[in-house]
């Protein structure tokens, strides 16, 4: 039915007639607090960085220091925490991990800092020493853990074994569940390695809550893989971010070298893009291409390393 312009006229008269009463002070002042959630939350996907990034050292070079002199040294670089290796051979042995964890932790907070990030064998959930080391991290509030690497058969059919990584991933991500724990899964390079390509533990962390389970991304390993593309897997791994990791190489005789941050192929807009994305995990700045050569030689790197990332962060 056409309304005429009088019962138009009516119809405009009744609405503006029947104004709204008066709002109270305090159903202003929630309002008012609802649109600053609403600013604050619009804010934070536009990827404004609340405060300073968190940068953890990754210590597998330097972890013959005792754990005091460890995180003094750390805290004196500039660094807000560390990525502690909780694996055979690492800062925490396995066997030891109920001693020796709380006291890294102990010595850790004396100096301001904390664990990022440990570096673990942990990749199933039926080994009862990989449970073990979890709940005592857990306990002492480490926040997340770096799985060790799956390897594929390529002597076999690739989706068939993603579908067993499946089930196996499946067990784990619910004693994370159960702990208040998170795996994060680092692309490495190399053709044998499970998330070389990000799109494969992609299809597999996708299936669960990221507080449980993420993607440990790293942009060296990353750049070797895909060249070009690294953005492309970067936006793969996007919505699953737990840590970035940050190292740098260059191309010799046709294989990767690590190099010391600024001199390789690592684009410094990855970090201008990481900036302005949603993320606000910590990062873990990676030491390996000196080796063994040294305490005091990877101590100097990892400061010089520092003040590259921070001046591609400012």
């Amino acid at each position: 039915m056409t309304m005429s312009k009088r019962d138009s006229h009516h119809v405009v008269q009744s609405m503006s007639s029947h104004r709204p009463a008066s709002i109270s002070r305090r159903d202003f002042c929630v309002a008012a607090s609802a649109g600053l959630v609403v600013a604050k939350s619009t804010l934070a996907s536009r990827g404004d960085r609340p405060g300073p990034p968190q940068i953890g050292a990754f210590v597998k070079f330097i972890q013959e220091l005792p754990y005091d002199a460890l995180s003094e040294q750390l805290a004196e670089i500039g660094f807000t925490g560390i990525e502690a290796t909780v694996r055979r051979g690492g800062l925490v042995e396995p066997d030891r991990v109920e001693d020796d964890l709380p006291r890294l932790v102990e010595a850790l907070k004396k100096v301001g800092l904390k664990i990022h990030v440990m570096a673990s064998d942990v990749n199933r959930a039926d080994d009862p020493q990989s449970a073990r080391v979890l709940r005592t991290a857990a306990k002492l509030g480490v926040p997340r853990y770096r799985m060790k690497y799956y390897r594929y058969d390529l002597e076999k059919p690739i989706r068939p074994q993603l579908v067993e990584l499946a089930a196996t991933l499946q067990d784990l991500v619910q004693l994370n569940k159960q702990l208040g724990i998170q795996a994060v899964y680092q692309n490495h390079a190399g053709r044998e390695i499970v998330g070389s390509t990000v799109w494969d533990i992609e299809q597999l962390v996708r299936k669960h809550p990221l507080e449980h389970i993420g993607i440990a991304f790293d942009i060296r390993h990353a750049t070797v893989e895909a060249g070009q593309s690294w953005l492309t897997l970067f936006r793969v791994a996007e919505p699953h971010l737990g840590i970035i990791y940050v190292k740098d190489f260059r191309w010799t005789d046709e294989r990767p070298e690590n190099v010391a941050l600024g001199q390789g192929r690592i684009d410094p807009k990855f970090f201008q893009i990481v900036k302005d994305s949603s993320f606000r995990g910590p990062f873990s700045l990676h030491i390996e291409y000196l080796g063994k050569a040294g305490l005091q030689k990877n101590l100097q790197a990892l400061r010089d390393d520092l003040k590259t990332l921070k001046s591609w962060l400012a």
